[in-house]
């Protein structure tokens, strides 16, 4: 019985340490041509610091948007000119979405979009593109060498 009661408390301690808690707070929505590893739960962070949740994701079937709507802390306020961007934690790491407050001294309602956003970004495509970009330019380069620089 006292291990089951350890277990229990260190479950308890663990999932309160970790941040994993859904925020309670109002809904927010943002739409993105790419949403690239940012689930369901993924934080949502202002300066950093976590404000909300992402709490769901689905496919707008008129303009094949992604559509994301998040849970913001009912405390934090955002103006209605508040930009969203898909970040990383590190190179390969979790995506989380970046919140960058505006200055209009109006804020977002619940339910409001927000309407500047910037997706994630393909890392793999990127490097891709410059393995293969520097090894076209290489053979370019070959070639214009042996046609004596006439093209």
């Amino acid at each position: 019985a006292v291990v089951l009661v350890v277990a229990g408390v260190f479950i308890v301690f663990a999932y309160n340490t970790a941040g994993l808690k859904s925020t309670e707070g109002y809904p927010l929505i943002a739409k993105f041509d790419r949403i690239d590893g940012l689930n369901d739960g993924s934080d949502v962070r202002l300066s950093g610091i976590k404000i909300g949740t992402v709490v769901k994701q689905q496919l707008d079937p008129k303009t094949y948007l992604a559509v994301v709507t998040v849970s913001i802390e009912p405390g934090v306020k955002l103006p209605l000119d508040s930009s969203a961007q898909i970040s990383s934690e590190a190179l390969l790491g979790d995506k989380y979405l970046s919140i960058t407050p505006g200055a209009d001294d109006a804020m977002l309602k619940p339910g409001a979009e927000i309407e500047h956003t910037q997706g994630s970004v393909d890392l793999v495509s990127l490097v891709g593109r410059l393995i293969f970009g520097q090894a076209s330019q290489q053979k370019k380069d070959q070639d214009t060498t042996k046609d004596g620089g006439k093209k």
